[in-house]
């Protein structure tokens, strides 16, 4: 078959959990028969929602779309915190909220919002010494990381059923929700992880406008303009 050279454009994915962004690529890559397919901003295998796919020479404008703002909602649980910042990780510390009251989560979360700074989970994609993290990661190799300014601009609780805090976080690009909840758990002194992660938002688009992943064709394929 004939590859196909002359598909321009973006797709919103709502990408499905379980699939790293990678598989996303990959199968636009086959649907679309052309090589050139990228995305603009990593998602979590366990993570879902919007995921931009940038196709032929939209894959230049790769950094642009990198820098957006994202938008997501999350739940974490307090009392557990695990190796990976997720559900998929082993519990290393255990609490009890029993005690804990609904007002002192409250209390934390304004203090996370305007400009903090993250320590990069070691399961990520961030290069340290040339090496990906979560490939040291996985052959139990932890490493120093240094820490990074990001940004929170708003950051609201949508529900609280303890141990489980429902929220939403409007971020700057390079934010790590994972370890926001796992900041957030710390400062509450019972530790947290995040059990679920949807990223609704990106820049101005938005989770409504994605097709699922056995729905792409190129009749989705979209055309961008920077301001």
């Amino acid at each position: 078959m004939t590859k196909r050279e002359d598909s321009n454009g973006l797709i919103l994915v709502n990408k499905p959990r379980g699939l790293t962004s990678h598989d996303v690529v990959n199968y636009v890559r086959k649907k679309l028969n052309t090589k050139r397919v990228g995305h603009a901003g990593t998602l979590d295998p366990q993570a879902e929602g919007l995921l931009i796919i940038l196709v032929g020479r939209y894959t230049k404008f790769f950094s642009r779309f990198v820098d957006f703002d994202k938008e997501y909602q999350g739940i974490m649980k307090l009392g557990e915190a695990t190796t990976t910042g997720d559900a998929q990780g082993e519990v290393v510390k255990r609490e009890s909220v029993e005690n804990l009251k609904e007002s002192a989560v409250k209390e934390v979360f304004p203090s996370f919002v305007g400009e903090i700074e993250q320590v990069p989970p070691m399961v990520s994609a961030i290069r340290i010494g040339g090496k990906r993290l979560y490939k040291l990661a996985r052959r139990g190799i932890v490493v120093e990381r240094p820490p990074r300014k990001v940004k929170i601009y708003d950051l609201k609780i949508l529900k609280i059923e303890l141990p489980f805090v429902e929220f939403y976080v409007r971020c700057s690009k390079g934010t790590y929700v994972r370890k926001l909840a796992e900041d957030i758990g710390e400062k509450l002194g019972c530790g947290a992880h995040i059990t679920s992660i949807i990223r609704t938002a990106v820049g101005p688009f938005t989770l409504r406008e994605a097709v699922n992943l056995e729905d792409i064709s190129a009749t989705h394929l979209r055309e961008y303009t920077f301001e």
